[in-house]
């Protein structure tokens, strides 16, 4: 065995240090051997940050014990539990120094060579690094220990580190006070067992379900159903009420009745799917908050912390989670739809979003994932989003498919401030400026578009070919909702627009599809929110329709 072989194997995530003190020069060498990582496209992204203060220190640990606490509360085994709460996982005030290793997302400002097939290459860079500052400190005699059981989001704040800047944890640098009897310490407790051997599958085939192309046009049949209709009607003006007092209520009923095609509707298990995903173009400082909250919004929808968690349980309603292509890989054992693309979108600002084989899938993914609820007998479909930065994808969309200016397609989002608006709209107008690809919409969508985005778009179509009523959220949803009506304009009966939101564009392309919302409730958060606050309204029109007594059953004379 060589002496690399020895350095490697010997290499520790270490959790005990001695008092010893971290001379400089061990700390300078370690960064050297961290700054030789392969670095994609030489972007140089990696950035270090040491930690000494006392004061610093103690503030991260307290974050660090708060987010263990939830860490506890995952499994349900009271053994597991305890086992968990004896290891030790961090060491942050022990060790002598601290050290913060990150990347800086603005170098994707520029076009990075190494980064169109993931953001996360300038990522991977530095966890490279990262790597090499831990083998250079095992072979100096010292040891590091990672710290990822944070709130990254409070992380970045105690620290005060930039939006661009991007830290992979907290790292404990010291004098190691044991070996750990060379083994990993959690092997070494008996949490887990490390396998002897690399894991390792040659792939000889393409899998046979892979499909080059997406057939996206959707086959409609046209009935005659002028008799129906007129008996629906008569129905409706035949409750006990003066003809159209009960107005919006009237007008659902009727769709409700024409979607179903059936004089006594019923809504049956209703379903609202959030589709989650990430955009590059949030890496320009597009959003008022960071990437990772994607990720940290569907740990809440899963969790059941969320609006829309409240609205769906107060009113019945299933709710499925989908998972588009946050920039996170989740458990396996969450009760999360797997529809991953990849790990976000490229920045549109100098290249697409996306390509064309991952705009098909995209299509692919919504249609299994409404097909499946569909045969569980559900016919309602609410259609929510959850990704940072799409709101700017979404009017960069908008203004490509209905020829609005982009500054009319551009509001604050999560709320960006009036100085940051002005940055996004220009942001956003430099990229539809770069874009010299042609004007068919396919190579639009592939170009601009969002994973979750063009998946809402996929399941909508698919929801109009199961005769589904389509529930639209807010403005992101409706942009979704454009691009279907762009490819199968008959999805117009189907769909309620939910309300219209307080995104300065929603109105707009409210009247631009021609579409009177249910409800003005300055609604701006996404998710489906303004779908499962909708939904008793749909309920109403289908409860007056069904149980409204008519004027000849009650024997009330009509004139």
């Amino acid at each position: 065995m060589s002496y690399l072989d020895d350095i490697l194997k010997s290499r520790r995530d270490t959790r005990h240090f001695t008092t010893d003190e971290v001379p400089d020069d061990v700390i300078q060498k370690a960064l050297q051997a961290g700054h030789w990582a392969p670095s994609v496209g030489l972007t140089d992204a990696t950035r270090y940050f040491i930690i000494k203060s006392a004061e610093v220190k103690s503030a991260i640990k307290d974050l660090f014990l708060d987010y263990n606490k939830k860490a506890e509360e995952l499994t349900d085994n009271p053994e597991q539990k305890e086992h968990y709460k004896s290891l030790k996982l961090e060491a942050i005030e022990e060790a002598p120094i601290g050290l913060i290793i990150a990347y800086d997302r603005s170098v994707l400002n520029q076009f990075t060579i190494g980064t169109v097939g993931s953001n996360e290459a300038v990522k991977f860079s530095s966890v490279c690094a990262a790597q090499n500052i831990w083998l250079s400190l095992t072979e100096q005699g010292y040891g590091m220990g990672w710290v990822s059981i944070l709130n990254y989001y409070q992380f970045k704040k105690i620290l005060n580190l930039p939006d661009n800047i991007e830290p992979l944890g907290y790292f404990c640098i010291g004098k190691p006070a044991t070996n750990y009897d060379n083994q990993p310490m959690l092997q070494q407790l008996s949490w887990k067992q490390k396998s002897e051997t690399p894991n390792c599958t040659e792939i000889k085939n393409i899998a046979e379900s892979y499909v080059a192309e997406f057939n996206l046009k959707v086959k409609t049949e046209a009935k005659n159903s002028t008799n129906f209709n007129q008996l629906l009607q008569e129905k409706i003006d035949s409750k006990t009420k003066p003809v159209g007092a009960l107005g919006t209520l009237e007008t659902l009923a009727f769709q409700l009745g024409t979607v179903f095609e059936t004089l006594e509707p019923k809504i049956t298990k209703p379903n609202i799917v959030v589709f989650a995903a990430d955009h590059g173009i949030a890496n320009h400082g597009v959003s008022a908050y960071p990437q990772d909250v994607t990720r940290q919004m569907v740990g809440n929808f899963l969790e059941g912390g969320a609006a829309i968690n409240v609205f769906c349980k107060q009113h019945n309603i299933e709710l499925s989670i989908v998972d588009s292509g946050v920039n996170y890989d989740f458990p396996t054992n969450t009760k999360l739809i797997n529809a991953k693309i990849a790990k976000g979108t490229q920045s549109f600002l100098n290249a697409p979003a996306m390509s064309e084989t991952e705009l098909h899938l995209c299509f692919e993914k919504g249609k299994s994932i409404v097909e499946a609820i569909g045969k569980t007998d559900s016919n309602c479909i609410g259609f929510g989003e959850m990704g940072i930065g799409n709101t700017s994808t979404a009017s960069v969309l908008m203004s490509l498919l209905t020829g609005f200016s982009i500054e009319e397609c551009v509001g604050k989002g999560t709320g960006v401030d009036d100085e940051k608006l002005i940055q996004k709209q220009n942001l956003l107008k430099k990229a539809i400026e770069n874009y010299s690809g042609p004007t068919e919409l396919m190579h639009q969508l592939a170009y601009f578009g969002g994973f979750e985005i063009i998946q809402i778009a996929g399941g909508i179509l698919t929801a109009l070919e199961n005769k589904m009523i389509i529930l639209v959220d807010g403005f992101i949803c409706s942009v979704a909702f454009l691009i279907a009506s762009k490819i199968n304009p008959d999805i117009h009966k189907n769909a309620v627009f939910c309300h219209c939101s307080a995104e300065k564009a929603h109105q707009k392309l409210l009247d631009y599809l021609q579409a009177k919302p249910i409800l003005n409730l300055d609604l701006r958060l996404g998710e489906g929110t303004g779908c499962a606050v909708a939904f008793p309204i749909l309920k109403s029109a289908e409860a007056f329709l069904n149980e409204m007594a008519s004027f000849e059953s009650a024997k009330v004379s009509r004139k």
